[in-house]
């Protein structure tokens, strides 16, 4: 966003104005509130997100004083943070059916959760590949990434929303019943344009998740492992998560669609088979 702006700022001032002068005042006024209102509220559900998963899930922290299986897991979560150049998550388990997250504001001070289902349903290799899969997305920064591309589209559907109703109630009828057709014109856009936001937040949110596949891949310098845990997963009925997390979790069903957060497993499986180490 700051880029943008300072790439209008200069546009502007080649044709000799500023934005202020080019969309009026009113509308000026209006982008700076839709930016302000809709990265605001992005940002903050962002530096809540570590407290509120352990909430919603109920997910308990760990240090591995707990038993050998938390020990091994707090081991490996140590060990694949460190091969992705990051501090060490920490590290959560919920009761649930087979899912796994990773949550936080900041790549060094992260959390990644799994499920108790999902550590007696797969192997060790295989949940080692779903850490590798949590720990890239940490790694690649993805949390902040969403969030980002979330607000920038919050802005922009809060703006334009307001401002075709605008537009399109300005039509000489009396006060009252202009704000009436305002208010009811912001509720429509708001719900299309907010629509159409969802789409590209999905389809990034996609994509994402072939990149923390093959994030995974790295890590354990083979891409094997990923897809017997993909498998596994095909295999199973993977927990559903909270809405808020959702995007976060290993799977999210075994089928895709434009209003899925991931692809379906059969696609990530033919992604990692494509996968070369050089």
């Amino acid at each position: 966003m700051i880029t943008l702006g300072i790439v209008a700022n200069i546009a502007c001032a080649f044709l000799g104005t500023t934005v202020a002068e080019l969309i009026g005042p009113e509308w000026a006024y209006l982008a700076i509130f839709a930016f302000v209102y809709g990265m605001f509220g992005a940002f903050i559900s962002l530096l809540m997100s570590k407290p509120m998963a352990k909430f919603a899930c109920g997910a308990k922290v760990i240090d591995g004083s707990e038993g050998a299986a938390e020990r091994w897991l707090v081991d490996t979560v140590a060990d694949l943070a460190r091969r992705a150049n990051i501090k060490t998550p920490e590290v959560a388990i919920y009761e649930g059916a087979a899912n796994a997250f990773a949550t936080g504001a900041f790549k060094n001070s992260a959390l990644v959760a799994v499920s108790t289902d999902i550590m007696r349903q797969m192997t060790k290799e295989e949940l080692r590949a779903v850490l590798g899969h949590e720990i890239s997305h940490v790694a690649n920064g993805d949390m902040v990434t969403l969030t980002l591309v979330q607000g920038v589209l919050n802005a922009f559907v809060i703006f334009f929303s307001r401002m075709l109703a605008k537009v399109l109630s300005s039509n000489g009828e009396n006060r009252r019943s202009s704000n009436g057709t305002y208010f009811l014109l912001v509720i429509v856009f708001d719900i299309v344009l907010g629509l159409l936001a969802s789409l590209i937040v999905f389809a990034y949110s996609r994509r994402r998740e072939y990149a923390a596949d093959a994030g995974s891949a790295k890590l354990l310098g083979t891409p094997s492992s990923m897809i017997a845990a993909l498998k596994r997963l095909g295999n199973l009925q993977p927990g559903t998560l909270p809405d808020s997390l959702k995007a976060m979790g290993i799977a999210e069903g075994k089928r895709t669609s434009i209003f899925s957060t991931h692809p379906s497993l059969d696609d990530r499986i033919a992604a990692l088979n494509k996968f070369y180490i050089s």
